[in-house]
Formats: structure tokens, C-alpha cells, sequence
């Protein structure tokens, strides 16, 4: 589960926090945080998928005892997990954007990574 960061947060909160934030990376396929929550949440993203890709019964249900919405659950096992059918692991990435202006704590983008934006990055 959520690696050893607290966050400021009591447990029962900061595993929420993270379920919310890996069905909204789900849900929009990029997320703007602080840099140590994309850390926290990469690993639980990675494991969600590669539940996915098994596209079994128990992997279903622990995948939806996860990730708080239907309709994210069934994208995930749709359109994102076949998308990675043929990669083993590497299916997010973390972007550093720089201090937030309130008190500068290091922003991030964390998104899943796509064939295109592989490409593009090639490119660059």
C-alpha cells in the first residue's frame, strides 16, 4: 500500500487522499500536485494498472475496493490498461513545474504516459 510519507495527514485521511487522487489521474489522465504526493501516488497507480491488465475477477474487485468511482474502474479496465498491454511497468510520469506561489511548496505534473507523448519527447 502508500509507501512511509505522512503527509501531515492521519492515516485514514492520507489513504483517501491518495485513493481520490489515483481515480482523478484515472479519470483526467494528468493531475497538478506537490511533487512528495505524485511520489506517493505513482506506486499506487502502477500497481492499479497492473491489476487491470490481468482483467480477472479478483483483480476487478480489488481494483473497485480501490479506486472510489464505477465509471473509472471500467475505463481503466477499457482503454488504459490495454493501451499498456505489451509494457511492464513505467506507465506514469512525474513533470516538475516549480515552487507554488503561496509557499512555495515544488508543484508537479504526474500524467500517464502515452505512445504519443513517448513520441514527442523522442522528437524533443
Amino acid at each position: 500500500m502508500p509507501g512511509t510519507r505522512k503527509l501531515g495527514r492521519t492515516s485514514d485521511h492520507r489513504l483517501a487522499m491518495l485513493r481520490a487522487m489515483v481515480t482523478f489521474l484515472f479519470e483526467n489522465g494528468k493531475i497538478e500536485t506537490t511533487v512528495t504526493r505524485a511520489k506517493e501516488v505513482r506506486p499506487l497507480a502502477e500497481k492499479m494498472i497492473t491489476m487491470a491488465k490481468d482483467n480477472s475477477l479478483a483483480s476487478k474487485r480489488n481494483v473497485m475496493a480501490f479506486v472510489t468511482k464505477e465509471g473509472v474502474a471500467k475505463k481503466l479496465f477499457d482503454e488504459i490498461a490495454p493501451a499498456y498491454a505489451d509494457v511492464n511497468g513505467g506507465y506514469t510520469r512525474i513533470i516538475k513545474k516549480g515552487p507554488r506561489r503561496g509557499d512555495a511548496a515544488e508543484m508537479c505534473i504526474i500524467e500517464l504516459v502515452t505512445k504519443e507523448s513517448k513520441e514527442e519527447a523522442k522528437a524533443e
